[in-house]
Parts: structure tokens; sequence; C-alpha cells
């Protein structure tokens, strides 16, 4: 890529991820009432993501063949308890996904 080329990139990508940014401040000013369905998104769709990772991260689990999921499992099991514990999403994620990684590099 050219110089000139790099900075009209650079300048596309700004101006898109401002635009992203700056819309929904646009489209939803704060003295207008939020409308019903945008609040019901709010609410149904950050469990639909998560289920939907749940059963991506799990699809090519085999439960006939070691480690039988156990790894998965346990990983599982400490994010819900510590989500459930701490009410922290980043906390429970983070230590969910590390505890995953030392059981499949040190354990199984």
């Amino acid at each position: 890529m050219t110089t000139a080329q790099q900075l009209i990139t650079i300048l596309m990508i700004s101006l898109g991820t401002m635009s992203m940014r700056f819309l929904p401040f646009l489209i939803f000013p704060a003295g207008k009432p939020t409308p019903k369905y945008i609040r019901y998104l709010g609410k149904v769709l950050p469990g639909a993501v998560f289920g939907m990772l749940v059963v991506y991260c799990l699809k090519n689990v085999s439960v006939t063949s070691f480690p039988f999921g156990i790894p998965e499992l346990i990983g599982i099991a400490v994010t819900a308890v510590l989500h459930l514990w701490k009410k922290q999403m980043i906390l429970s994620m983070g230590a969910g996904t590390i505890v995953y990684m030392i059981l499949v590099q040190f354990v199984f």
C-alpha cells in the first residue's frame, strides 16, 4: 500500500467507527423515550448471544472419547459459579477461560 492508500484506509475506518458510535445517539436522542422493541432487544439479546456462544464452543466436544468433555464442563462450572457469586461477567468469563486453558494444557 502506498502512503496515500494507508491514510485513506485509516480515514475510512475511523469514519466508519465514529459513525457507528454516534448513530445510536442520533437515532435515539436523550429527551425522547427509547422504543419498546429496543428495550426488549436489550433484555433478550445478551442471553441469546451467550447461548449461541456456548452452543458454538461445545459443538465439537466429544463425550464418548477422552477427555469426555471434562475440561469444558469444569470451565463452564467455574464460570457459572463465579458469575452467580460475584455477578461480574468479565471476572467469571476470564476465570472460566483460564481454568479451561490450564486444564487442557497441563491436566488433560
